[in-house]
């Protein structure tokens, strides 16, 4: 199993795991790799080093508390990472718990609000003016672009 780190032209990274570098590069030939956070195809892989297991720590180096720093240095590159990975916390949270209604969202959101059908958590499309047109009625909602492979289960 190989696992790359990998980073699409919008500079997202993730991770990808692979059974070879033959089937990582079959996959991208293929366009099967897209970015998690916004879904775009355009894929490259990062240098790495690999993880190296020597064995492990002696006694003495386990059990002596590492000093810890007053103040912590907060780099912007693992900030943006952090930010990522808290957005596709959310995100994923927002697919497990709403109905996907697709084109019908407009429609079924306008029934929710005016007490035709239960209320319930939905997600779908509606183009600018629907979403504008929902919004005048005084119907919340929140354009949230998700990408679709947020929308499936991740293997």
């Amino acid at each position: 199993m190989k696992v790359l780190n990998l980073q699409c032209d919008a500079r997202h990274l993730f991770e990808g795991w692979f059974a070879s570098e033959d089937d990582y590069a079959g996959q991208l030939e293929r366009g099967l790799l897209a970015c998690p956070m916004c879904g775009s195809k355009a894929v490259a892989k990062l240098p790495s080093a690999p993880r190296l297991n020597l064995g492990a720590a002696r006694p003495e180096e386990a059990t002596q508390p590492k000093p810890q720093p007053e103040k912590q240095d907060v780099v912007v590159g693992d900030a943006g990472q952090a930010l990522q990975a808290a957005w596709l916390q959310v995100a994923r949270r927002i697919v497990a718990q709403t109905e996907d209604v697709g084109g019908r969202f407009a429609e079924e959101a306008r029934k929710m609000h005016y007490g035709e059908v239960q209320a319930r958590g939905i997600r779908g499309q509606a183009s600018r003016e629907e979403t504008e047109a929902l919004l005048d009625e005084g119907i919340a909602v929140m354009p949230l672009p998700l990408p679709d492979a947020l929308k499936e289960p991740l293997q």
